[in-house]
């Protein structure tokens, strides 16, 4: 009797055991497993060539421009890299920032260890963070680690160093990863930036082309010294996982390039915001951009790449889900490809899209509805009659709303939008004129015109 009494408790058991572990299965569960720093949640970001970006190309010089930038509303400040560059098949005078030549080294062209601290002390007295630019794909060919562990790089058929495959970047050689040892040097590596200098992060050189658990192992020692914000140039899911903290939303630059100057409509733009909303981690950060260092110097100008459409395209990063970029000089209205491997010093004199920006970061910081990852508002498409051409959506997050509306065309048109759902009191955020909504709004847009209605 008794083993027939236990064999059913065990039946029991083991039911309400399979069935509490079955159930486990259907609890949902964020993706994104690491924490952003506190302050990423509503941050923007602004990457700086150092080399053109003052007459003496240094990190002294550059300090000058901290105030304004902070005035501007800039958060993150994103150094390209600042190591010293190889020699040995050099482009150009001054060579390529990403032809490394020493890991835990400072490229004297910009000074040296004591003069980059200072710089990033006078960014942390602003209330502002910096990353450098991390290049762990490749190194210079004149690398010490070359001659010191060439078991560490790729080689060719012939046994002989390579470049990356399928890329002509021949002034790098390419790393191999599968060996422990180089992991390990180059994870200490990454920590040295952030223990000696009080760095908050990186931004990693073609990121996808590392493997994703070195990544992950990176961030886990990287946290334990300090809270660190990760950027990945790169745009896929697992990254976001255990690894970054953003990656690259070059999809949006492509599909707004097709929407201004490559007459295509807003079709692949509209797709974009879709699959945004539906298929990114709700807590994942995506990095909006008109203009990057790559983009200048190899796909041409803002200028060129969007046209008459470049002002609406930089409003459309700004509110959109994700954190906008402003390169060097985008501020100044840049309008030529920096050289990118001698000097060409960046014209500040005139501040064109300043006050566009700052107006834009302002509203960023505090609007609820447009900050970063789940701390903002989800996307909602707002139906017009004119859905070939205007893009309208709204977001939404503890009590604070935003409407914005984009005229992709270069047609003045009268637009009606259904807003039964988002009737109340609003203000345009650059013209200050109030509006309430109703059940519908009618207005009228000219050509490349936006309107970014701020609930009151």
């Amino acid at each position: 009797m008794k083993k027939i009494l236990f064999l059913i408790w065990v039946t029991i058991f083991s039911q309400n055991l399979f069935s509490q572990k079955n159930e486990t299965q259907y609890i949902p569960k964020e993706y994104v497993e690491i924490t952003h720093p506190e302050w990423s949640k509503n941050a923007t970001i602004y990457e700086v060539n150092v080399r053109q970006y003052t007459p003496e190309g240094t990190f002294k010089a550059f300090e000058k421009h901290l105030p304004r930038l902070k005035n501007m509303g800039i958060d993150i400040i994103w150094l390209m890299p600042i190591h010293p560059i190889g020699e040995k098949y050099r482009k150009g005078k001054l060579g390529s920032y990403y032809a490394v030549k020493d890991f835990k080294g400072i490229n004297p062209e910009f000074g040296n260890m004591q003069d980059f601290k200072h710089l990033v002390d006078e960014i942390h007295k602003l209330g502002m963070y910096v990353i450098i630019d991390w290049v762990g794909n490749h190194s210079a060919w004149d690398n010490p680690l070359a001659k010191e562990h060439p078991d560490w790089y790729t080689k060719n058929r012939d046994g002989n160093f390579q470049p990356t495959p399928w890329y002509d970047w021949d002034d790098v050689i390419d790393f191999d990863y599968n060996h422990p040892e180089f992991r390990k040097y180059m994870t200490g590596a990454l920590k040295f930036w952030v223990k000696e200098a009080n760095i908050d992060g990186y931004r990693a050189d073609v990121a996808g082309f590392i493997p994703v658990d070195f990544w992950e192992n990176a961030r886990k020692e990287l946290d334990e010294i300090k809270p660190v914000f990760m950027l990945a140039e790169w745009e896929s899911r697992d990254l976001y996982k255990k690894s970054f903290d953003m990656t690259y939303s070059w999809t949006l630059f492509d599909k707004l390039k097709d929407a201004t100057t490559q007459n295509k409509g807003i079709g692949g733009l509209v797709e974009y915001l879709a699959h945004d909303v539906g298929s990114v981690p709700r807590n994942a950060y995506r990095m909006l951009f008109t203009d990057n260092h790559d983009m200048n110097s190899w796909n041409g100008t803002p200028q060129k790449n969007f046209g008459k459409g470049l002002e609406l395209s930089m409003v459309f990063c700004g509110v959109v889900n994700g954190m906008p970029l402003v390169y060097s000089g985008q501020e100044a209205g840049l309008d030529r490809s920096l050289n990118f491997f001698d000097k060409d010093l960046i014209d500040f004199s005139n501040l064109k899209y300043e006050n566009l920006y700052k107006t834009l970061f302002d509203l960023k910081h505090k609007n609820q509805a447009l900050w970063n990852g789940k701390y903002g508002g989800e996307m909602v498409r707002v139906v017009n009659d004119k859905q070939d051409k205007i893009i309208s959506f709204y977001r939404e997050s503890n009590g604070d709303a935003v409407l914005p509306i984009f005229n992709f065309s270069n047609e003045e048109i009268t637009v009606k939008l259904d807003t039964k759902y988002l009737q109340g009191n609003y203000t345009e955020l650059f013209s200050k004129e109030k509006t309430v909504l109703k059940d519908s709004y009618t207005l009228q847009l000219k050509p490349w015109e936006y309107k970014i209605w701020v609930k009151n």
